[in-house]
Order: structure tokens, then C-alpha cells, then sequence
């Protein structure tokens, strides 16, 4: 709809008189021209607004209000003008807000339609701000204004009054989408005319969401004389009124009280629950005096890492999280934190102790350096040891030591932070943890032995690549119990590498993860006593690293470099003790695997370094204390009565009544089937077949 031509008139001379003549300051409104539809709007006015005077004018019988710039006028009939400073700017913008002072119910409005076709209010309305009697600017309002705006009335008069669905269903009309009009194809929505609905009568939704959201049932005893029956349905069809339906709530499924917050929204957005003065649990977290958990970074599940995650009591973890130089802040110092023991009254202090990291390549990689004259270095964190002493619910000590590097104030880079956590018994002194007792426990690692005694290895390890992921920044880890996994690191190798040279090194950084000559078969096995369940690793196609091999003459391509490490260890239950499943080792071996290098080029082979990776993989293989059974000849040729292998078992299709089911005794499930057979034969007596034959039987011995 365009404006009327006296409006257009008057926005092309202000328009024009702002051209024509610079403004003071330039000052301006934005917008300049408003079309109103509800009671308030606003505007901004910007420029030099000191000794600014605005006037509010409105049109008089049809005539459009002339500019006036040397009265100073904030209201005027019906309505008002308020000007107030803007948050963002005070001094150069105003936010200048044109008010309707009363409101719409003595307009006429119509209760069969949603939206009259005149409005109630037509007006148009001219803001003029001015300097010493100059007009500088100009804003104007095309009200028109309906009578049963959503803004015009209260909310509380237009209160939506949700039905129980228990009794009637919630949408009578669930094609009805639109407010205010007519939904074609939706023969059941009352905005729609006679007219406008017998054109799509004969195309009308069905169903439920065209509004059949009370159909006749299947089981109810009337519809027998629309549809075909078997005979016995008298006999168990329902007589109940269609009120009492079953697809009550079919369409929507809702609730009458409001939409409850998520577990995690309502547990972000309230205050900490303090129990800590009566001890604590496993998995509590820690509190402080101040009545707030105590944080540590931790990785969360979808592998991104939380600075303030709350530390559980009791639980171990070893993250590592991936911090950017650019936003990296140094978070409070943990000296004067205070923490609760778990007595009522109880604190104690961390001990906190400081080291200075010796290699910084080790976490921190892709550095650059801007040079900045003047810039004083500054201190990171890379590395944080938590040591938690506890007796029984309680907290006894904590040791902190802190790990920090000292960087350029403008380095740049990736830098790798360690946090660890660890709760020991307070009477624990030096001894060698173990991994279960005396089965293994899954996650704990797999305890080796050297024999050899070259070196005092106490686990087999993995690679734990950081940085670039070469060989040379690579750091280990220990390999877990029952935990299979897949790591590797990167090798530097120039186009005129000495093809015996490579194979040496890659099968020492391989050899270099399985130093050890033993594993443990329980989780408790002495070091000191190789009698004491110990197990020699079995080392299968041990590469030849020393074979001459002259085809790999040519730069650029060797044979038969080991670039893969398998360890296998077998596993199996041994028993329980006080019900918890014992575990432990039955052999391990480790195999290594060789491939062919060849140097990749590009356009050109320059001669730069090329990457040849090295693997190693840990699978645990679980042995069955029991064979299982053998498959019987049917099994083996008949797979289509296989359950395992198919959607239909066909063995177990009386399955409460089979070998399978163990969910109830075996004569509860023989009564209950008697029980249930019992319908059938009774259908059978009811059912037209067995009636014929009783009056052919009648019939005949007349």
C-alpha cells in the first residue's frame, strides 16, 4: 500500500529542503520515515545533538502539519515524545520514542474476524528538530493502527486454555495451521467459507490431521455393521462411548504444565550443591570454602577442553588439552585457594610447588615470534600434578606441581597443557602400584618385566604423538587393559636415504614400545619373583634389518622396511572374588609387519625430506572359559532356523514355554500357557465351522 499523495508531497519537500541546504552538524534521523502499526515506535536521531529542541506536530482535519521550528512541543493530542540519551553514543545519538497516550478498546473491532479490514487509527505525524529557530532535520510517522493489535492488548486477556487430552483431544483441527485464514484441503478449519470449501471438498485431508481425531475403533462392538466380522467378535468387541477413545493425544503429545529444562540446562543454571560437611562420596566434587566447585581443565566427551570442570572425588584422569598463544590466559594461582576436607569446619591449603619445563618443543609447536622491541617474556603453564591424600570420606593433603615455560610476550603458537589428578590413601608410601587384585582391572596398565636387566621397564608402552606428530617429539604412554588401540608417529626420510639406515631405525622405534622380555598374568604379580604368574612375550617374524638387498639400490624406493607393530594378548576370566569378574593374561605376542617405501614426489623431486609412517596396534582377544557349544548338522545345513543369522526364529516360537526363557519358573509359564490355549479352543467353539457341524450332528441322529 503507497503512501497518499499529500504525505508523498511532504517527504519530498523535506526531503529536498535537506539537499538543498546543509544541515547544522548533520544531524539526521534514521530511519526518516516510519510506517506505524503499533502504539510505540522509535528513532534515532545523530549528529550534534547539544541545544537540539524537538517538536511533535500531528495532521488536522486531512492537512498535513507544516514544520515547526521554533516551538518546542512533546506532546499533542493522543500522543507524546520522550527523547533519552543512547547506550552506545549519548553525546552524538538520541533515541527519540513517539508514544500513543490511550489505548484501543474504544475502537471498533469485530469478533468474527481476526483482523478488521479498516484500522482504527489514521494519522500522520511530523517530528522537527531545530537550532535556534532552524529546522535541521525531520522525522515522518504514517500511523495506521489496528483495533486487535497482539501489542494493544493485554496478554493476560488472551489466555489460551489448553484441554486435558485424558478427555479431549488437544488439536480438533490439526491442519489448521494459519491464524486468520483458510487452509485449502482442510475441510475442518471454521475460517474457511462454504464457498472457499466446496472447491476442495472432494479433497479434504483425512485422518487424524484432517481432523478425524476420534475415529471408530477396530474393537468397538459398532462397527460391525460397516465393516465384515468374523463371527466371534460379539464375544470380545467393547462397548464404550467414542469419547473414551483411544487415540486420544494420537496427534500431539504434550503436557498441560509448562516445558521442563533439559538435566543440563537446569544443572548449569544453579548453584552448587554443597554436602562436603558430611564427607565424601565417590564421584562428589571437591569444594571450596567459598561454596564453589574446585576446576581443573578436563577433556569432555566430544573431545573439546572445559576450564572449569568440576574435579571428582576419588577419580583419576591424565588429559591433555590444545591451547592457541593468542587467547591463552594464565588462570588464578591456586596458593591461597582454600579447600574442603570433609568435616564440618575443616580447610586445608594446597602445597604448591614450581618447575621450569627444559624442552619447549615437547608443548609447544608452530611457534613464531613478533618482533617487538621492549616486550618482557612471560610465563605459561604446560604441565599441573595433582596429588590428593584421602582417608576414609575425607581429605588428608593435597600436593600441586606446577610445570611452567617461559615464552616471548608475542610468541604465537599451539601450545599442549598436561593436567593430572590423583587420589592415594593417606598411609600409601612408595610402593609400586599395581594394576588389580588380583585379576587385572580394565584400564589400568599392563604390567611388564625385563629380565635382561638392561633397562627397568615396568609396561608395554604406545606412542603419544604431539606437535607435527614426528618420531622425535613422540612421547609414550602406557598400554591399558582391555583397551584396544591404534597410534603411531611420522619419520623423517631424505629421497637418498641409506636403505639399511631406515630399517634399523624403524624397527628400533618400534622395538623401542616392547623393551620388555615378560608380561604379568595378574594385576598383582611381584616383580621380584618370575615364578610369580609372569608370562614370556612371544616375538613372532622378528625383521632381518642387516639383509642386503639390491634392488633397493635406487634412491628414492626400499624394500621391506618394518612399519607396523602388532601386539596380540589373550585374555580370559579366572574366576570371581566377593562376586567382581577376575581377569587376567593367558600370552602375549607381538609381530612385526614390513612394507615398501617409495619417496613420493611431486612436480619435481626436490630434495626435501619425505614422512614414512610407523603404526602400532594393541588388540585384546578374550578366550571363553567354556567352548561354546557345536552347531548340530541341522544347524550347519538347515541356516534359515538360525537365530542368530536371521529376523524369524522359528525354535523360539513358543518362547516362554522353550529352554530359553529364564525370566519366570517353568510352571508359571506351563499355567499361563494352559491359559492362554484356553482361547483359541474356545474361539473354535464359537466360531461358524463347529456350529454347522454340531447341527449336522443334530440332524443326523433325528
Amino acid at each position: 500500500m503507497g503512501l497518499p499523495p499529500p504525505a508523498s508531497l511532504l517527504l519530498g519537500v523535506l526531503l529536498l529542503q535537506g539537499v538543498l541546504r546543509p544541515l547544522w552538524g548533520d544531524l539526521v534521523f534514521v530511519p526518516p520515515f516510519i510506517r506505524m502499526s503499533s502504539p510505540a515506535v522509535s528513532a534515532f536521531l545523530v549528529g550534534v545533538t547539544e541545544n537540539v529542541s524537538l517538536a511533535l506536530l500531528q495532521d488536522e482535519a486531512g492537512l498535513l502539519p507544516v514544520p515547526a521550528c521554533n516551538v518546542l512541543n512533546n506532546e499533542t493530542g493522543d500522543w507524546s515524545l520522550t527523547v533519552t540519551p543512547s547506550a552506545v553514543r549519548p553525546e552524538n545519538v538520541l533515541e527519540v520514542t513517539v508514544r500513543l497516550n490511550r489505548d484501543l478498546q474504544w475502537c471498533p473491532s469485530s469478533e468474527t474476524h481476526s483482523f478488521p479490514e479498516s484500522p482504527c487509527i489514521i494519522q500522520t505525524l511530523l517530528v522537527s528538530a531545530s537550532h535556534n529557530s532552524t529546522c535541521l532535520a525531520h522525522l515522518l510517522i504514517q500511523a495506521e493502527i489496528y483495533a486487535n493489535s497482539s501489542l494493544a492488548h493485554n496478554a493476560s486477556e488472551n489466555v489460551t486454555v489448553i484441554p486435558n487430552q485424558v478427555y479431549q483431544p488437544l488439536g480438533p483441527c490439526p491442519c489448521n495451521l494459519t491464524a486468520g485464514a483458510c487452509d485449502i484441503r482442510c475441510c475442518c478449519d471454521q475460517e474457511c467459507s462454504s464457498d472457499l470449501r466446496g472447491l476442495f471438498r472432494e479433497s479434504c485431508f483425512t485422518g487424524v490431521f484432517g481432523g478425524d481425531v476420534n475415529p471408530p475403533f477396530d474393537q468397538l462392538c459398532s462397527v460391525r455393521k460397516a465393516r465384515r466380522v468374523p463371527a466371534w467378535f460379539p464375544f470380545l468387541c467393547v462397548q464404550s462411548p467414542l469419547a473414551n477413545s483411544p487415540f486420544l493425544g494420537h496427534f500431539y503429545h504434550g503436557a498441560l504444565s509448562s516445558r521442563q529444562h533439559a538435566s543440563f540446562e537446569m544443572y548449569l543454571h544453579t548453584e552448587p550443591k554443597d554436602f562436603s560437611d558430611f564427607g565424601y562420596k565417590q564421584g562428589d566434587p571437591v569444594m571450596t570454602v567459598n561454596k564453589t566447585y574446585f576446576t581443573i581443565p578436563q577433556v569432555s566427551l566430544a573431545g573439546q577442553c572445559m576450564q572449569s570442570a568440576p574435579v571428582a572425588f576419588l577419580q583419576n584422569f591424565d588429559v591433555r588439552c590444545i591451547t592457541d598463544l593468542k587467547v591463552y590466559q594464565e588462570q588464578d594461582g591456586i596458593t591461597n585457594l582454600r579447600i574442603k576436607t570433609g568435616i564440618m569446619g575443616g580447610i586445608i591449603t594446597p602445597k604448591v610447588t614450581y618447575e621450569e619445563a627444559t624442552d619447549l618443543d615437547k608443548f609447544i609447536t608452530s611457534a613464531e615470534i613478533l618482533l617487538t622491541d621492549g616486550s618482557a617474556p612471560r610465563n605459561v603453564t604446560v604441565e599441573e600434578h595433582y596429588i590428593f591424600r584421602w582417608n576414609n570420606n575425607t581429605i588428608s593433603e593435597i600436593n600441586v606441581k606446577i610445570i611452567r615455560a617461559e615464552i616471548n610476550a608475542h610468541q604465537e603458537g599451539i601450545m599442549t597443557q598436561r593436567f593430572t589428578v590423583k587420589f592415594l590413601s593417606y598411609n600409601s608410601g612408595n610402593e609400586k602400584k599395581t594394576s588389580g587384585n588380583p585379576g587385572y582391572q580394565v584400564g589400568r596398565p599392563v604390567r611388564a618385566l625385563n629380565t635382561d636387566g638392561a633397562s627397568n621397564v615396568t609396561t608395554l608402552h604406545l606412542w603419544q604423538s604431539v606437535g607435527k606428530g614426528l618420531c622425535s617429539s613422540a612421547t609414550f604412554k602406557p598400554v591399558l587393559f582391555g583397551e584396544n588401540t591404534l597410534s603411531g608417529c611420522l619419520l623423517d626420510v631424505a629421497i637418498n636415504e641409506n636403505c639399511s639406515q631406515l630399517r634399523e631405525t624403524a624397527f628400533e622405534l618400534l622395538n623401542s614400545l616392547i623393551q620388555a622380555t615378560h608380561v604379568a598374568m595378574r594385576g598383582n604379580s611381584d616383580y621380584n619373583d618370575l615364578s610369580d604368574g609372569w608370562l614370556e612375550i612371544i616375538r613372532a617374524d622378528a625383521p632381518d634389518t642387516s639383509a642386503d638387498l639390491s634392488v633397493s639400490s635406487a634412491n628414492g624406493i626400499c624394500l621391506d622396511v618394518p612399519a607396523q607393530l602388532s601386539i596380540r594378548i589373550l585374555t580370559a576370566d579366572a574366576g570371581a572374588v566377593e562376586g567382581v569378574t577376575q581377569q587376567e593374561i593367558l600370552g602375549a605376542e607381538t609381530r612385526f609387519s614390513s612394507v615398501s617405501w617409495r619417496f613420493q614426489c611431486g612436480l619435481t623431486c626436490d630434495d626435501k625430506a619425505d614422512l614414512f609412517p610407523l603404526s602400532v596396534s594393541v588388540q585384546f582377544i578374550k578366550i571363553p572359559a567354556q567352548l561354546p557349544r557345536p552347531l548340530t548338522r541341522f544347524q550347519i545345513n538347515f541356516t534359515e532356523y538360525d537365530c542368530n543369522r536371521n529376523e524369524v526364529c522359528w525354535p523360539q516360537l513358543l518362547y516362554p514355554l522353550t529352554q530359553y526363557y529364564h525370566g519366570e519358573p517353568y510352571s508359571q509359564c506351563a499355567a499361563k500357557g494352559l491359559l492362554l490355549l484356553s482361547f483359541p479352543i474356545l474361539a473354535v467353539f464359537l466360531s461358524h465351522p463347529w456350529g454347522r457341524v454340531c447341527k449336522a450332528w443334530s440332524s443326523a441322529t433325528v
